[in-house]
C-alpha cells in the first residue's frame, strides 16, 4: 500500500513513492492495482456532478485538506524562487455557495438543451442540475435558461452564458448566440422580465448589446457604487474580496498618495481612498480597459472619492521609477500573466511599500524574485481561496523596501 502525502498542484494527490492518483486525500491507502482506501481526510464530494464537471476538482478534500493545499501552492511558488516570507497567514476560503460570477455553456438540438461546465480537459458539458459553488441567485437560472433555448427548437445552437451577481440582480450576457426573428427577441425579453433580471446582453462578435436593464447595473465596491459594464471583471466570490481588500487596507494604511496598477472597477482604489472632505490616501487608479476606466471614474467623481483614473496599458507603457517616486503606497493586481514590464520599473524604484494581488502564484513568484533582486523583502504573504474545491488559488502579498 502507498500513502496520499499530498495534493499536487493539479489536483491529484502524491504517494510517498511519487506516483500521482487522481481523486485521493491526504491520508488515502492506494494499492499496487489502483484500489483506493480512503483516509482520515477524505470527504464525501457534496455534488452529483462531481467529478464529471470541470467546475470542481477537489471535493474529495475536506476543509482542513483544501485549507493545506491552497496554503501550499503559494507556499510552494515562492518556494520555487527561492524567497521566504517573513509570516506566511492562514489562507482565507471561500464558502460552498459563494461564487458570484460563472461563465456556464450551453447547446441545444431541437428540442433538448444542456447548460453547464464544461468536462475536465473536454468539450463535453455537464448538464447542471445541481451546484455546490454558485450562489443560489445564479443557480436558479440554470433551468429558466435551459428551457428558454430548448424552446427555439433551433437544428443546432451554442452559447456561451456569463452570470454575475451586482447590486440590481443577476447580469446575464450571452456570447455566441444571435436572436432569429421577433418570437425569440420576444422570449429573450420575456424570459428577462419573469427572472427579474438586473440586466440582459447578447454579444454576437460585435460587443455586447443590451436588451433589458430597468436600472443601470452597479457593483458596490467598499461603499461605492461603480457601474458594472458588462463581461467586466469583479472577484468571484464577496468573502475574498473582502479578504483581499483587508490585506491591502491593513497593510497599506496610513499611505497618504498610492497608486493602484491595473486597477479594474476600483476594487482597491475605493478600499485605499478617502472622501475628499476627510484624511487619507489619495489614489491614482491605473487601468487599460477604457469601460472599467470610465466607470471608475465617474463613481469617483459622484462618490467624492479622491481616486484619480488613468487611462494607460501597464503592459505596453508601465509607470516608470520616477512617476512612482511620488507615491508612498503601490498595488497592483495584474491578470494571470503577471506583471513582469511594470514590476521591473517598481524594482528600480523608491516606493516603500508594494501590496500585490495575484490570481497565479507560478507568475507572482517571477515578479516577487524581480521585486527581491531590487532591494525589496517579502514580508507578509496571505494565501487566498475564492474558486471552492478548485485548484485556481490567489493571494496578497507585502513588499517592503529595505
Amino acid at each position: 500500500m502507498s500513502i496520499i502525502t499530498r495534493i499536487a498542484a493539479k489536483g491529484d494527490g502524491q504517494t510517498q513513492d511519487g506516483r500521482f492518483v487522481a481523486l485521493t486525500a491526504p491520508g488515502d491507502d492506494v494499492a499496487p492495482d489502483g484500489t483506493i482506501t480512503p483516509g482520515p481526510h477524505h470527504a464525501q464530494p457534496p455534488c452529483r456532478h462531481f467529478p464529471q464537471c470541470g467546475g470542481c476538482q477537489l471535493q474529495q478534500l475536506d476543509e482542513e485538506s483544501w485549507r493545506d493545499f491552497v496554503t501550499s501552492r503559494v507556499a510552494n511558488a515562492a518556494e520555487g524562487q527561492g524567497l521566504e516570507p517573513q509570516a506566511l497567514e492562514p489562507a482565507e476560503l471561500s464558502p460552498p455557495l459563494s461564487r458570484r460570477r460563472a461563465t456556464l455553456h450551453a447547446e441545444a438540438r431541437g428540442k433538448s438543451a444542456r447548460i453547464g461546465f464544461r468536462e475536465e480537459r473536454s468539450h463535453n458539458i455537464v448538464d447542471m442540475h445541481q451546484c455546490e459553488v454558485l450562489v443560489p441567485a445564479l443557480f436558479d437560472l440554470v433551468a429558466p435558461l435551459r428551457r428558454l433555448i430548448a424552446g427555439f427548437g433551433r437544428k443546432r445552437l451554442s452559447a456561451d452564458i456569463q452570470l454575475t451577481l451586482c447590486d440590481q440582480g443577476v447580469d446575464c450576457n450571452i456570447t455566441g448566440y444571435t436572436p432569429e426573428g421577433l418570437a425569440e427577441t420576444e422570449a429573450l425579453i420575456a424570459f428577462a422580465q419573469q427572472n427579474g433580471l438586473a440586466r440582459l446582453t447578447l454579444n454576437d462578435g460585435y460587443g455586447p448589446e443590451t436588451h433589458w436593464e430597468p436600472e443601470p447595473a452597479t457593483v458596490t465596491l467598499s461603499g461605492v457604487p461603480v457601474a458594472l459594464p458588462p463581461g467586466s471583471f469583479l472577484q468571484p466570490t464577496r468573502e475574498g474580496e473582502a479578504a483581499l481588500v483587508a490585506a491591502a487596507s491593513e497593510w497599506l494604511a496610513g499611505a497618504k498618495h498610492a497608486a493602484d496598477l491595473f486597477s479594474g472597477l476600483g476594487t482597491f482604489a475605493f478600499a485605499l481612498s478617502a472622501k475628499s472632505s476627510a484624511g487619507g490616501a489619495k489614489v491614482l487608479a491605473v487601468e487599460a480597459a477604457r469601460d472599467a476606466h470610465l466607470a471608475c471614474k465617474s463613481a469617483a467623481g459622484i462618490a467624492q472619492r479622491q481616486v484619480f483614473a488613468m487611462h494607460r496599458d501597464l503592459f505596453r507603457n508601465p509607470l516608470q521609477a520616477d512617476e512612482l517616486a511620488r507615491f508612498d503606497a503601490v498595488l497592483l493586481d495584474p491578470p494571470r500573466a503577471g506583471a513582469k514590464e511594470q514590476v521591473a520599473h517598481l524594482a528600480q524604484s523608491a516606493v516603500p511599500r508594494i501590496c500585490y494581488i495575484s490570481c497565479n502564484p507560478s507568475s507572482w513568484a517571477k515578479d516577487a524574485a524581480a521585486l527581491v533582486a531590487g532591494g525589496y523583502r517579502l514580508v507578509k504573504l496571505r494565501p487566498v481561496g475564492q474558486f471552492r474545491w478548485s485548484t485556481h488559488v490567489e493571494l496578497a502579498s507585502l513588499f517592503e523596501r529595505d
